[in-house]
């Protein structure tokens, strides 16, 4: 049985969606705009929203499936944060972004969920997976699994990174339950979202998502890009006790989906739910909804990408155009990651245990990296 964000309080709301649901879209935006929403995290008000349920290939934001997956391994007593988590030669295969750690090679579970959320590295990803559930594979399969469960509809997962492939997809909506049933089921893991960036001593890695830290209230969640999808980002963002998430799908550059998200996000925290559909009162809709859509045409091209690289400051950034969005005029508040003691597998005891690392969980305030 399906259960999540829907089934408390909620739980009549999917009654409407065979019925007064469908009426609520009569002002849907063509399907060719690109899937957004922002919804109330208590309320489940949708503030706006078009293409919600128009499939997409979800690129790195599968990293907060994965995030969740494990989540829920830590719940179950199955892992701590100082479990050890060891590079294997399959993990260590997979393409960039990636940390580059080698076979045998170790870090915590702490550590692991820093690299993969923060710098988005997708080696990181699959080595999380091994770990949790023995393959990759039986990993992606608690991943559909725990998907279902909470009542994601539209999606279907084929690895722990989101690099693309055939079966890959979820939508808007999708997105926004899991995002929601993150922030609800494991507040004590929401910081893991809203570091600035992490420090291995050697090299500091600012966080991709550009709202952290620069617009008033954001608290996460992640970020993603591959050709077929465009600029991906879920963001979060909490004010005087009101908290909402928004998602942006198919957005032209780095600087268009922050600008974006921050105008939904403000939207959000600023408007009153009434008179709003909750998110389970939107019935699905769109004649493409059960086409993967694929927008590599349009965003990785030699017009576009000049685009992109004319629409930077004089020290390489993205410019952004959002009035809600403000410099960082600060060092970049860090947290410490990296591998455990000597860096590989013999760091970890014969009882399982991770031998006293060089790295410590507390803030560094370092230089603000150029990015």
């Amino acid at each position: 049985m399906t259960t999540g964000i829907f089934n408390s309080g909620t739980a009549k709301l999917l009654a409407v969606l065979a019925g007064a649901g469908a009426s609520l879209l009569a002002a849907a935006l063509p399907s060719a705009a690109n899937p957004q929403l922002v919804v109330d995290v208590n309320s489940l008000k949708v503030y706006e929203q078009r293409e919600i349920y128009q499939k997409w290939y979800p690129a790195s934001l599968t990293k907060l499936m994965t995030a969740y997956t494990t989540f829920r391994a830590l719940k179950s007593g199955q892992l701590t944060l100082e479990s050890p988590v060891v590079m294997t030669k399959n993990a260590a295969g997979e393409p960039p972004s990636k940390m580059f750690y080698k076979p045998g090679q170790a870090l915590t579970l702490d550590s692991a969920l820093k690299m993969m959320l923060i710098k988005s590295a997708n080696d990181i990803a699959v080595a999380i997976g091994e770990t949790v559930a023995g393959s990759e594979p039986a990993f992606v399969n608690m991943m559909n699994a725990e998907a279902r469960r909470i009542g994601m509809s539209s999606s279907h997962f084929i690895n722990p990174n989101g690099l693309p492939g055939a079966g890959q997809y979820t939508t808007a909506r999708d997105l926004a339950v899991l995002a929601i049933t993150i922030k609800r089921e494991f507040p004590q893991y929401s910081p893991y979202f809203a570091y600035e960036g992490f420090t291995t001593g050697k090299k500091n890695y600012p966080n991709l998502n550009m709202l952290i830290g620069r617009f008033d209230g954001a608290d996460g969640m992640k970020t993603g890009f591959i050709c077929a999808s465009g600029f991906n980002q879920v963001s979060s963002a909490t004010r005087n006790g009101k908290a909402v998430v928004s998602v942006v799908l198919g957005a032209d550059s780095l600087g268009g989906r922050a600008d974006e998200s921050a105008r939904l996000l403000q939207l959000g925290l600023t408007s009153n739910g009434a008179g709003k559909p909750g998110l389970g009162q939107i019935a699905p809709y769109g004649e493409t909804r059960d086409v993967v859509a694929d927008v590599s045409k349009e965003i990785c091209n030699p017009k576009a990408a000049k685009i992109r690289s004319e629409n930077r400051d004089e020290v390489g950034r993205q410019k952004l155009q959002s009035p809600y969005i403000h410099e960082i005029n600060r060092p970049l508040n860090l947290v410490a990651a990296g591998l455990i003691a000597g860096g590989d597998a013999k760091a970890v005891d014969a009882k399982g245990q991770v031998a006293e690392g060089d790295v410590a969980n507390v803030p560094i305030p370092v230089p603000r990296p150029v990015f």
